[in-house]
């Protein structure tokens, strides 16, 4: 990945830590964007010496920069996106990664929910893909991955807002894949299973408050789910998502591959 220059969204912890530490580790130029500062100082503090550590790269502190921003506000997404084009040149690769909208029943929502959880899954991507087409397009080459949920494979039962906006990401991807490939432009989607985070701890004590149950029992329904009988890694979606921003990976577009150790039962 030398020479190439990637946005990773949400990349203060978690899965988007892990992509941003892969592309870097990797040889590329990376944007790492989140909402809390805080963190996101502190991971470009980790990434940056891990690289220098493990690879010996004493350009490394030149190769990432952070931006603090909220995906849910345009003029924060293009902040993200001008500030990478100042510092690198250009854009090669997107990322969208997101926190996802609270749990609840469709009875429990308001319109106030569902406009807050469009803004936050659905728009947020089509803006950043919007800033980032032209250099692509200019470039004849990008790559733009989508972190999702294998509830767009398989809704997941009080996830309704989730369930609902992560399936329009899907169908804009799809779309676009279609359009933008003579452009050398590859779109596809991630769909992971379980992996602890904490949207899972979030939502196991949400479990857990409805069904009368321990969090530790909340928490192990997850991992029933799943054949593999484990959490994913954040290490094991990285990787993905790295061989999908390749040129390797050039034929592949327009896909939503599921990550999750056997938990989607469907065929197709």
């Amino acid at each position: 990945m030398k020479d190439k220059i990637a946005i990773v969204c949400g990349a203060s912890r978690g899965m988007g830590r892990a992509i941003a530490e892969e592309f870097l580790m990797s040889g590329a130029s990376v944007a790492i964007c989140a909402r809390d500062e805080e963190r996101l100082m502190e991971t470009i503090r980790y990434l940056t010496f891990k690289a220098v550590s493990q690879l010996h790269d004493k350009n490394a502190p030149n190769r990432i920069i952070a931006v603090p921003g909220d995906v849910r506000k345009v003029a924060d997404i293009e902040t993200v996106v001008h500030e990478t084009v100042d510092a690198f040149g250009t854009v090669h690769i997107l990322v969208n990664n997101y926190g996802g909208p609270p749990a609840a029943y469709f009875e429990e929502l308001s319109d106030e929910d569902w406009q807050d959880s469009f803004e936050l899954v659905f728009m947020s991507v089509v803006r950043a893909i919007r800033l980032v087409a032209p250099y692509m397009k200019k470039q004849q080459w990008g790559r733009i991955i989508n972190m999702t949920s294998m509830s767009v494979k398989q809704p997941i039962d009080n996830l309704v807002l989730s369930n609902s906006m992560r399936l329009a990401v899907v169908g804009l991807a799809k779309t676009l894949a279609g359009q933008w490939a003579k452009y050398g432009i590859t779109i596809n989607n991630i769909a992971p299973g379980p992996v602890k985070t904490e949207r899972i701890e979030e939502l196991s004590r949400a479990i857990a408050e409805r069904d009368g149950v321990s969090y530790e029992e909340a928490l192990q329904s997850w991992i029933n789910t799943v054949p593999a009988g484990r959490f994913g890694k954040h290490e094991e979606k990285a990787k993905l998502v790295a061989y999908l921003a390749s040129p390797e990976a050039g034929f592949i577009t327009g896909t939503t591959i599921q990550i999750d150790g056997g938990a989607v039962r469907f065929v197709l």
